[in-house]
């Protein structure tokens, strides 16, 4: 299922809004979000996203040690939204069924995941079919600090290149985690990396 506008919305104000509670700043930087500038300039347009001012972008300079070209972070009717979109009663979750595995995702790896969907429609490898709508619909498990999603094999060698996208960008947390408990890695990392695992599934056929 394709995601509809609005849901490709909620997905990068959703990325905006992890990146900024990841900040000891409160903005979420340029760098993070540099795939979905546009996306977010659009959201800043619409007044969901409030876009860093001459003295703001000044302050986070001096605090990142270097430049920082443009900041967002939600603005109350953002903030309003997806909280919102989260308590509303949603679909049933997920379940197991024939042929999908349960898999566990980290904070940092759901922002890299919601980043990876956010993108559907301009990536040359899309993100394999329903991924985008599982991530979409991925509620937190209560009592623990994990989302559970319930994945076909094609989705999580999909994963895998979202992650390995997030990895060669800067990140290597969620590829090494995702490759270390799931042993699925991007074709294209080193057969020697030590989150690799002998014998895992390591096949996604792209980009060979």
């Amino acid at each position: 299922m394709r995601m509809t506008y609005e849901d490709s919305a909620l997905t990068v104000l959703e990325v905006v809004a992890d990146r900024q509670e990841a900040a000891g700043h409160g903005w979420a930087l340029d760098w993070d979000l540099r795939p979905v500038k546009q996306r977010v300039f659009n959201l800043a347009a619409r007044g969901l996203v409030e876009l860093a001012g001459r003295e703001d972008r000044a302050e986070l300079s001096a605090w990142e040690g270097r430049a920082v070209r443009w900041a967002a972070r939600p603005t109350p009717c953002g903030h309003d939204l997806l909280l919102y979109n989260r308590l509303r009663p949603q679909p049933a979750p997920d379940e197991p069924g024939p042929g999908l595995r349960r898999v566990e995702f980290i904070p940092a790896q759901m922002t890299a995941l919601r980043l990876f969907v956010a993108l559907t429609g301009r990536l040359r490898v899309p993100p394999a079919d329903g991924l985008a709508e599982r991530v979409r619909r991925a509620r937190r498990e209560a009592g623990t600090n994990r989302h559970v999603l319930y994945l076909s094999p094609e989705q999580m060698e999909s994963v895998a290149y979202g992650f390995w996208l997030h990895k060669m960008s800067g990140s290597a947390l969620e590829a090494n985690r995702f490759a270390r408990e799931y042993g699925i890695a991007h074709p294209t990392a080193s057969a020697t990396e030590p989150s690799a695992r002998p014998g895992s599934t390591e096949g996604l056929q792209i980009c060979r």
